[in-house]
C-alpha cells in the first residue's frame, strides 16, 4: 500500500567529489569522470534496490548542483562566473551566488536523457526523474541578458523546461518531478504565477507529475532557520492551490519541520510524498519512528496516496548515514503495511 522514494540527491562518493559538501567540484574531467558517474549511480542505484525502494533515481550522482546541473545543458547560462542576489526571500541570508544568464536562454537538446537510459537499463521499477522548477530557478539566476522580472523568467524557463520533461517522458521516465522549495517562501507569487509556470512546464507531459517542496537541505544555516522558526503556515496556502493543477504527486517536508498534517487534507485524491527521514542530521531513525511518522498522515491520505520520502535531498550526509536512512525508510513503511493488510483481514 504505502510506497516510498526519495526526493532525489545521494551522497557523492568521496572518489568522485568531497564528501559532504554542496556543490563540491568535481575530482576528474573527460572521459574518467563519466566513467565515475556511471559508477556512482551504480552504486546508489543498488542501495536503493537493497534498501526495497519502491521508485529508483539516479541520486542526481552527474549533477554538482541540483540547479546548476540541468541549467549547464542549456545556452546562456554561466555557472562558473557567478552573480550575487537577493534570493529565497532572504530567510536564510542577505545574498546568495547564484548563476547568471549572459545570453538567450535555450534548449539545444535532452540534458537528462541519456541518464536516465542508463538507469532504465539497469532496474525494473519505476524511475522518477528531478528537474528545477521554473519559480526556483527564476529566484536561482541573475538575469544581466534580459533584466526580466522573475515572472518572467520563470516562463521563459518553464517552455525550456516542458521541452526536457517531454523528452523524458517519451524516453521511459515514470515519474517527472519539478523541485519548488520556493513555494514554500513566495506565497502570494504562487497565486499570481507560480502555479502557471508550473502548469505550462508539465503541459502534455506523458508521466506521473510530481512537486517537491521543502524548507531547503539540512545544512547549518538552514537548520538554524528551522529551530528559530515557530509558525509552518506555507503548506496551508499552497497545498489547496495545487489541489486544483494537473500535478499527480506532492512532496512535503515533515519530519524536520513543524507541520500540521491537517494541511495534506485538500490533497485527496492525489499522492503524498511525505518527508519521514530528517535529513539535518547524522542521527539514522529507526523504523518505528518512520512508522510513527507515516501513522500521522493516515488520518488525511489515503495509504495507497501515501509515500514516504525524505524530507530534502540527502547530498550532505554521509554514505553511512543515508544508506542507514534509506534502509530505515523502507522498512518504517513495511511495519505500518503490515499493520494495515493485519486490520484488513
Amino acid at each position: 500500500m504505502i510506497r516510498t522514494t526519495i526526493t532525489g540527491s545521494l551522497p557523492k562518493p568521496a572518489w568522485l567529489a568531497e564528501p559532504r559538501v554542496l556543490y563540491a567540484p568535481w575530482r576528474f574531467d573527460g572521459e574518467i569522470r563519466r566513467e565515475a558517474h556511471d559508477d556512482a549511480v551504480s552504486l546508489w542505484l543498488a542501495e536503493q534496490e537493497l534498501a526495497g525502494l519502491d521508485i529508483v533515481c539516479d541520486g542526481e550522482q552527474r549533477r554538482r548542483h541540483y540547479i546548476w546541473g540541468f541549467l549547464e545543458g542549456l545556452t546562456g547560462v554561466d555557472t562558473q562566473t557567478l552573480g550575487r542576489k537577493a534570493s529565497r526571500g532572504q530567510r536564510y541570508v542577505k545574498q546568495t551566488s547564484v548563476a547568471r544568464i549572459v545570453d538567450e536562454l535555450t534548449w539545444p537538446g535532452p540534458v537528462l536523457v541519456d541518464a536516465l537510459a542508463y538507469v532504465k537499463a539497469r532496474t525494473s521499477k519505476p524511475v522518477k526523474v528531478t528537474l528545477p522548477g521554473p519559480m526556483t530557478v527564476a529566484d536561482s539566476v541573475l538575469d544581466e541578458y534580459g533584466q526580466r522580472s522573475d515572472a518572467d523568467v520563470a516562463m521563459a524557463y518553464a517552455d525550456i523546461a516542458n521541452r526536457e520533461a517531454r523528452a523524458l517522458a517519451a524516453a521511459g521516465a515514470d515519474v517527472i518531478q519539478f523541485d519548488e522549495p520556493c513555494f514554500n517562501i513566495y506565497i502570494d507569487e504562487v497565486a499570481d504565477w507560480g502555479i502557471e509556470a508550473l502548469e505550462r512546464a508539465f503541459d502534455g507531459v506523458a508521466a506521473t507529475r510530481a512537486v517537491h517542496i521543502c524548507y531547503g537541505y539540512g545544512i547549518d544555516i538552514v537548520r538554524a532557520w528551522k529551530e528559530r522558526n515557530t509558525e509552518w503556515p506555507h503548506y496551508f496556502a499552497t497545498l489547496p492551490r495545487l489541489a486544483e493543477s494537473s500535478v499527480d504527486q506532492v512532496s512535503i517536508e515533515a519530519a524536520a519541520a513543524g507541520v500540521d498534517l491537517a494541511c495534506l487534507e485538500p490533497l485527496a485524491g492525489k499522492d503524498v510524498m511525505l518527508g519521514v527521514i530528517n535529513v539535518g542530521t547524522d542521527t539514522v531513525e529507526t523504523p518505528g519512528e518512520v512508522a510513527e511518522r507515516l501513522r500521522r498522515a493516515l488520518p488525511y491520505v489515503e495509504p495507497k496516496r501515501l509515500i514516504g520520502c525524505t524530507d530534502c535531498g540527502m547530498v550532505p550526509l554521509s554514505r553511512e548515514v543515508a544508506r542507514g536512512k534509506l534502509r530505515a525508510l523502507a522498512a518504517g513503511a513495511q511495519l505500518v503495511n503490515a499493520e494495515l493488510e493485519d486490520a484488513a483481514s
